[in-house]
Formats: C-alpha cells, structure tokens, sequence
C-alpha cells in the first residue's frame, strides 16, 4: 500500500480499507519543494490526490456538462472552473465526486440564465465613428464584381469615366449608374 496507506492505517486504527472518498485530511509526509504544510494529506489519503481525481474524472464530467449546457465549447471551461474551486477546498471536502458534479449543474444552469438575459436584453449596436481598412474592404467585397470595379477604378484609381468604360468595356452611362448603385450601397453600410 506504500507510505501513505501506513499512516492512513495508523490513524484509522489499523484496521480495513480507507475509502478516500471519506478520510479526513491526516498527518502524513510533505513531499520536498511543496507548498503545502508538512504533515497535512489532502483528502483522499495522498498528496496527489487532486490531480489523480482531476485527470480520472474531467472527460466524463465534460461529457456531462455538454449535455447540461449545450455547448461542446462551452463544457471545458465550466467544469475547470468547477476544479478550481474544487481545488480550493480540496482539503475539506469529504466527498469531491459529487461535489463537482453539484458544482457543475449550478455553473451550467447560471449558464443558461446568462445567455437568456443576453438574449432578452443584447447590448446595443456599437456604431464605428469611421470605417477603418478591413471594414471598407468587407463592404467593397459585398459589392458585385462590376460595381466594386467601377468604383475602385473612380476613387482609387483615379480613372476619368472614358477609361473606366473601356476597362470594363461599357458605355460611359453605364459607368455613372454602376458607380451610383455602389456608393448606395456602401452608404447603407458606412451611414446606418
């Protein structure tokens, strides 16, 4: 059973099996350069408890939080914020399984009240003061192809309508009307 089943052993008597789900912390061995006092066992018997109940456990309790909130993104973050609290009462907790588990369905169920609020109440439309570089080339590539051209041929490029007509191999009305259809457009997006 090693050392710590000794010391387990001593406290409780010497006698039977120790469920770890229920041993109080017990004085034991502090393993070199921890942080934790000398002679203080976390529960479950072993120094290294926690990690052994985190890595055994996080898969299924992801799993489960998956179901309970609906995100598969979602999932991993709530139930390692269940572990660090976990973490912080490692030590007084007699029974970690179902203590995450009740940790895990109140964080998912705050989950839920926190997007139906989102969804009842969304934060207004920020408003751009001015478009920057990737906002006007966005609203440019929603153009089709011949208005985004004209246009970027007349305020880009400079081009008199004469050579924007023979880029585009149309007729000078036709550059003015698609350059007005595109500046309509981009108005809607830049002025809302």
């Amino acid at each position: 059973m090693g050392e710590m089943g000794i010391v387990v052993d001593e406290v409780e008597g010497g006698g039977g099996a120790v469920d770890p789900a229920v041993t109080p912390p017990v004085p034991g061995p502090c393993p070199e350069g921890s942080d934790r006092e000398p002679g203080v066992v976390l529960a479950g018997g072993t120094p290294d408890g926690f990690g052994d109940f985190y890595a055994g456990h996080f898969t299924e309790l992801v799993r489960l939080a998956t179901l309970l909130s609906g995100s598969a993104d979602t999932a991993p973050d709530l139930v390692q914020d269940c572990f660090v609290r976990l973490h912080g009462r490692w030590a007084s907790v007699r029974e970690p399984l179902p203590y995450v588990r009740r940790s895990i369905v109140h964080a998912c169920a705050s989950h839920h009240r926190r997007n139906a609020v989102v969804r009842r109440n969304p934060p207004p439309e920020a408003r751009p003061a001015e478009l920057g570089a990737d906002e006007l080339e966005d609203a440019l590539a929603a153009l089709p192809t011949r208005q985004r051209a004209a246009v970027v041929l007349r305020y880009y490029g400079d081009l008199p309508d004469a050579d924007i007509a023979r880029a585009l191999r149309c007729r000078e009305g036709t550059v003015r009307s698609l350059v007005s259809r595109a500046l309509a457009e981009l108005r809607k997006v830049i002025e809302p």
